[in-house]
């Protein structure tokens, strides 16, 4: 057998066999955390912020930038105090022949060294041709250069600060991936042959006498720079250029995303706790439900195999009530339909057993006027069973005609009437009084189906006139009424004959239940009329009932008296 198939009569079924992990679960998991997940990456994609603290660091290397320039100028710069302001690419030209100022290098580079020895930064020093003359990286020995750079802090970081980093980095790159801003960033190079082509601020400054800035990337991440240009009298002499790595913004930017990453992970754990625990209450009864449901369809549930889930409170309460008033009414259905069954074959056995009676003896015997007689009652036997047999399907068929037809306004007062002047004229009522009384102000609409509440209508009038002594009144009256359930249209019919036997005022609307008038010849009536008409009024949403009549000075039954209640139809009406 195949894996999605399941055995017949597996309460369990496939689903709930093969699966840890309820695909109910896995949605509401899905989308409990869509959210949280979306907050949390836009919230580390700190492009704003970190621009910001990027902004804060230039502006403090342009300060120290212009500071140590502002040094220099004043005393690190000799030459001809006539000598004229020039700028631009005449500078080169006007000092090669000897005229202007020009820095005096020993004197900078023990400037330059001393005011960087605590900045933590790197500060060079460049002539107007754009050689470089000091960098706070070398120190200017007699025996040569020694190179001098600071020893980052050895830093232990726990076990989980190590996986945020690994974390952060793997975020740093992809962002840096998509950031339009990342793309424009050019390649930090050390140590160029023609750093005035290399760093574009450093041109800026000696060209054109102006602070610029950049931001490059290098193999360990960000570096900043500031080119501030050295003026003695207008006249550009050099520039200064501070470069200073990001490592303070990034520390900045990944305490904030450890910061961020730490709260989405607790309410990660919270989130998952939560839809495990949501999941649960929906997923547990509604397996039960499914069990149970699956216990009825195999035959091995019985009448109250669905559990009673209505404490919970919620829609699932309300499934599993809806279930359980669904399953009763199946198993009164099928109860029903065996009763209905042994009732019909009770019923058809008996005509039966008098044919083949019949039929048995009608062969033995020689006398004409006995074979006439037997024949007789085969006849009026097939008759019965035609009879019933017809009643019976008309009876199967009401549920089905009620729910598939059109339920249409229909006005009950001109339907009496109409009806009783059919019984009039087809002469089925002779002896009898017809007495209609209709409250017609009040409106006497209701809705259903015309062919099948004529057919109530129609059996009570019969059973009427059946009972009814000759010369007796048939009082038929319609009225609207307004119970507490809601506005309805009552509907009586008295008749003036024996009344109901005591107790069997509820057992005259069973199925081939047969009370009647004496003189009556048997089996004229199938015992369905009743149980038919039941049937309908309950399809249209209404009651049926009945009751004897008193007389007026004393206890004696005056007749019987039947009462449909059907739902009003309110205005308008449409007439």
């Amino acid at each position: 057998m195949p894996a999605e198939e399941a055995r017949p009569g597996d309460p369990h079924g496939p689903s709930q066999r093969q699966r840890r992990i309820s695909p109910l679960t896995r949605k509401i998991l899905a989308v409990n955390l869509l959210a949280p997940v979306l907050l949390v990456l836009g919230a580390l994609y700190l492009d704003t912020y970190e621009q910001g603290l990027l902004r804060s660091e230039l502006e403090s290397l342009r300060g120290q930038g212009e500071m140590v320039a502002a040094a220099i100028a004043e005393s690190a710069v000799s030459g001809d105090a006539g000598g004229r302001s020039l700028l631009g690419n005449n500078m080169t030209a006007a000092i090669e022949r000897g005229h202007g100022y020009r820095l005096l290098p020993e004197q900078a580079r023990h400037m330059v060294r001393r005011l960087s020895t605590h900045s933590g930064r790197r500060v060079r020093l460049f002539d107007a041709r754009g050689e470089l003359l000091a960098d706070s990286r070398y120190l200017f020995v007699s025996g040569g250069v020694v190179e001098v750079s600071d020893l980052p802090p050895l830093r232990l970081y726990p076990a989980a600060d190590q996986l945020l980093r690994r974390f952060n980095d793997f975020l740093v790159r992809l962002l840096g991936r998509v950031s339009e801003s990342e793309r424009e960033i050019h390649p930090y190079e050390e140590a160029p042959i023609d750093p005035i082509a290399a760093y574009d601020e450093l041109g800026t400054a000696l060209r054109f006498g102006e602070t610029a800035e950049a931001v490059r990337r290098s193999e360990h991440g960000k570096v900043l720079g500031v080119a501030v240009p050295v003026q003695y009298y207008k006249q550009v002499v050099g520039a200064v250029l501070i470069n200073d790595t990001t490592d303070s913004v990034d520390a900045n930017v990944f305490q904030v995303r450890k910061a961020i990453l730490r709260l989405f992970l607790a309410t990660l754990g919270v989130t998952i706790l939560l839809s495990w625990y949501q999941a649960g209450t929906i997923i547990h009864p509604v397996r039960r439900l499914a069990r149970a449901a699956a216990l009825v369809q195999s035959g091995r549930g019985g009448r109250n195999a669905i559990p009673n889930l209505s404490r919970r409170g919620d829609e699932i309460g309300d499934l599993s009530v809806a279930l359980g008033r669904m399953t009763e009414t199946l198993w009164n259905r099928i109860e029903a339909t065996e009763r209905f069954a042994a009732d019909v074959a009770h019923e058809i056995k008996n005509p039966l057993t008098s044919m083949r009676s019949a039929v048995e003896t009608v062969s033995r015997i020689g006398d004409d006027e006995a074979r006439r007689r037997l024949l007789a009652i085969i006849a009026e036997d097939v008759q019965r069973i035609d009879r019933l047999i017809s009643d019976v399907a008309d009876m199967s068929r009401v549920d089905a005609e009620l729910m598939k037809a059109t339920a249409v306004p229909l006005n009950l007062g001109a339907m009496l009437a109409a009806l009783i002047e059919v019984e009039t004229i087809s002469g089925d009522a002779e002896g009898v009084v017809f007495s209609l009384q209709l409250q017609e102000d009040e409106g006497l609409w209701v809705l259903g189906s015309e062919g099948r509440l004529v057919q109530v209508l129609r059996n009570l009038i019969r059973n009427a006139v059946t009972f009814s002594p000759t010369g007796g009144t048939i009082t038929i009256r319609a009225r609207a009424a307004e119970p507490p359930q809601g506005p309805v249209v009552v509907v009586e019919v008295d008749d003036e004959g024996p009344g109901i036997p005591e107790g069997k005022e509820e057992a005259i609307f069973e199925r081939f239940y047969t009370e009647r008038p004496a003189g009556e010849k048997f089996g004229t009536h199938s015992g369905l009329g009743l149980a038919i008409s039941k049937q309908i009024v309950q399809g249209l949403g209404g009651r049926i009932g009945a009751v004897n009549r008193c007389d007026v000075d004393g206890p004696d039954v005056s007749g019987a008296r039947f009462v449909i209640t059907l739902p009003r139809l309110l205005p308008p009406y449409p007439y």
